[in-house]
């Protein structure tokens, strides 16, 4: 099938990659043409586990393709993803659009669809045939109403406007889309309806056919219910601290209830990330829009807020003043197998530390460049190591495999004391504490 990708951001530019590798003609479009110039050289603007290889396996030239190769893509289409920054050409031949830009919070929390406005106005003027229009970007219910009424405007041909929401977790992003736990598409006529499901015959999922009004909510409601899923269990973390009971017992305990279930049950400093923060706020202000109260998401947010607060009390625990401290830190990004720092709770923890008057030095895997246009004085290192020598304590905000691996041994002969704050709970209490560690985490 033929399908135009507007947007080239993490959404988009996984999509259009996932689609070609299943045998669709697909043309990514983003405004942007010194990221569209470094696709086309197989540059990517993210980091993605998988991503590099499957971009490069759909962008090869087929005359430098070994035999081998030439004879796997035989027993399915294999057409090169295309790279553009015009929506007019790079619509011209789809018959699926999908919109993939940004939607931004404002500073109400309220989702900032101009993005998505403009682009649809470009499709709209730009059409010649049937397009089916799919909004894929997370956006307030009732939005496809709008990019309809903007379409019926403009448009001088036939068209459909569908929701196809997107479930997919930064560093598990390729597999979340080849292996969904479910596809949702919203419709409203039968051809739109045919369309997606002929476009998602190849994955082996349930599909949930809605309107599009339920389409649209359930993206912001999924997330909304695991960011609280995340702040009750750090609640419940926070009891444990006071009373003696260990979170990891407690979280085992109740997520073998398969009507709970284990995941999302990991106490920590708190979620981060693009997607939770900014849709539990927009999805109160879609609830405060329409009249409803929905203060659960409020208190949501609070204990999120909390954590990270929490957090610094126990190294002003450990260390009593931090003026002039200087405290290691690993982990900066929101989440492993990610650079993305959008709302990471590191950044709040690194700049209240420094207001305290601490010298910080940090090492992340993947997030260093990124984070050296957000966090300033700070010393950024090459490896956790050269972070944890002379440190008067180490802080995890990450759980990185790499740092789940370090030689403990090492790095205590390092610290200036054997002091280490994890807000991952990546390590066993008991064995930091025999190794002769003063090991703090959350709710053990």
């Amino acid at each position: 099938m033929k399908i135009a990708i507007i947007g080239t951001g993490h959404v988009g530019l996984i999509t259009g990659v996932c689609f070609a590798e299943l045998g669709n003609e697909v043309t990514c479009i983003d405004a942007d043409e010194v990221k569209i110039q470094n696709l086309k050289k197989g540059l990517l603007p993210i980091y993605e586990p998988g991503l590099q290889e499957l971009l490069a396996k759909n962008t090869v030239n087929t005359g430098h393709m070994s035999q081998g190769l030439i004879s796997l893509r035989l027993k399915s289409p294999f057409y090169p993803i295309k790279f553009t920054t015009s929506i007019k050409d790079g619509t011209k031949d789809a018959i699926v659009i999908f919109i993939c830009v940004g939607t931004p919070p404002k500073s109400s929390g309220e989702a900032d669809l101009s993005a998505v406005e403009n682009v649809t106005m470009q499709i709209a003027e730009s059409m010649s045939d049937y397009k089916l229009v799919v909004e894929k970007s997370t956006v307030p219910v009732r939005t496809g109403i709008r990019i309809k009424q903007l379409m019926e405007q403009r448009a001088k041909t036939k068209f459909d406007v569908a929701s196809n929401p997107e479930f997919l977790r930064e560093g598990n992003a390729i597999y979340d889309f080849m292996h969904p736990d479910r596809i949702v598409i919203g419709v409203e006529s039968e051809r739109a309806k045919n369309i997606l499901l002929e476009l998602y015959q190849p994955i082996k999922a349930p599909i949930v056919v809605t309107d599009i009004e339920s389409a649209e909510l359930i993206k912001h409601a999924s997330n909304s219910f695991l960011a609280t899923k995340i702040s009750f269990i750090n609640a419940v973390a926070l009891i444990c601290e006071k009373t003696g009971a260990n979170i990891e017992q407690v979280a085992q305990g109740i997520g073998l209830d398969h009507r709970i279930g284990k995941d999302f049950l990991n106490a920590g400093i708190g979620f981060g990330g693009f997607c939770f923060p900014k849709d539990l706020r927009a999805f109160r202000r879609i609830a405060e829009k329409i009249g409803t109260d929905f203060n659960l998401l409020k208190e949501v947010e609070n204990i999120n807020e909390e954590m990270k607060k929490r957090f610094i009390s126990k190294i002003e625990d450990s260390l009593w003043n931090l003026k002039d401290k200087v405290i290691g830190v690993l982990g900066l990004a929101f989440k492993p197998d990610t650079e993305d720092m959008r709302y990471a709770p590191s950044i709040d923890i690194i700049k209240t530390l420094q207001e305290e008057g601490a010298k910080i030095k940090v090492y992340d895997p993947q997030a260093m460049n990124v984070a050296k246009s957000i966090l300033k004085d700070v010393e950024y290192c090459s490896n956790p190591y050269q972070v944890a020598e002379g440190s008067d304590c180490l802080c995890i905000l990450t759980e990185w495999d790499e740092f789940k691996e370090l030689d403990l041994i090492k790095i205590k002969k390092l610290l200036k004391s054997p002091i280490i704050i994890d807000g991952r709970n990546i390590f066993s209490k008991q064995e930091m504490q025999k190794m002769g560690f003063k090991y703090k985490s959350i709710g053990r």
